[in-house]
């Protein structure tokens, strides 16, 4: 278990503009090693902020975008195009203003799929997905994510591993159906603790007050069944970028005052 890293931002704005250009960077550096990138997205309020401050920053060009794998942590078991669904936000966000490659974006399963309404069945089919594209040097069955970014739920939930239910206890799998999840929709595809301490970064984003109770408990040494988002780290690092509201119940000793 890698230590996690805290940076803090002034404000919301600040982080994910920041966080943009953090990202940037990390896949530039990552196609200039090995000649491709491949970064989970999450969704949700913060995790769209950064999507957009990157569709807008200038140097989002240098970002080979046809050598960039995009994969998602989880998404709302919902009709293709559907307005909640988290690959219709990346779309409006960033996607459809870079010339990326679309057998390259890695869109888990619609309810109005070739599954139907089995999210399970949904999940495994994800699962395959993710194992073929996994290489022999790769963990877990699937690939070695350069960079993987979660949203941090009020209730300390990351992707869509909510506290106590089946999901955060999956121990095997890489990507399971969720059902009755208590943020609607109930019904969610997610993948789980192992697929995301696979990657080799894990990133953690967290703006607004709403934010700063479950920050401080996942941070003060929470178990990841009560608190999922004490479960999640990376193989090399975990970073997790707050602005100044989200951080406002942490001691002060946890991040430098060079941070803020």
């Amino acid at each position: 278990m890698t230590p996690p890293q805290l940076v803090v931002h002034r404000d919301k704005e600040l982080m994910a503009q920041a966080a943009a250009a953090r990202l940037i960077t990390k896949i530039v550096d990552a196609q200039a090693a090995r000649g491709h990138a491949s970064v989970v997205l999450t969704g949700g309020r913060n995790g769209n902020g950064l999507l957009a401050a990157l569709a807008a920053a200038p140097a989002r060009d240098a970002v080979d975008w046809a050598r960039l794998d995009l994969w998602w942590g989880d998404e709302r078991f919902l009709p293709e195009g559907d307005p909640e669904r988290n690959v219709t936000q990346a779309r409006e966000a960033l996607l459809d203003a870079v010339p990326h490659d679309p057998a390259r974006v890695h869109a888990m399963p619609a309810s109005d799929g070739p599954y139907g309404k089995d999210v399970d069945e949904a999940a495994a089919a994800y699962a395959a997905e993710l194992a073929a594209a996994a290489g022999p040097e790769d963990h877990g069955g699937v690939p070695a994510f350069d960079v993987l970014m979660l949203g941090l739920g009020p209730d300390t939930h990351v992707a869509s591993l909510f506290p106590e239910l089946p999901a955060v206890r999956e121990t095997e799998r890489t990507v399971v159906g969720v059902h009755g999840a208590p943020k609607p929709p109930p019904v969610r595809v997610s993948l789980t603790l192992p697929a995301i301490r696979a990657a080799r970064e894990v990133w953690l984003l967290a703006a607004g007050e709403d934010k700063a109770e479950a920050a401080a408990i996942a941070l003060s040494g929470a178990g990841e069944i009560q608190a999922p988002a004490a479960g999640a780290y990376g193989r090399s690092r975990t970073l997790w970028l707050l602005d100044a509201a989200a951080a406002s119940q942490l001691p002060r000793a946890l991040y430098p005052p060079a941070s803020a």
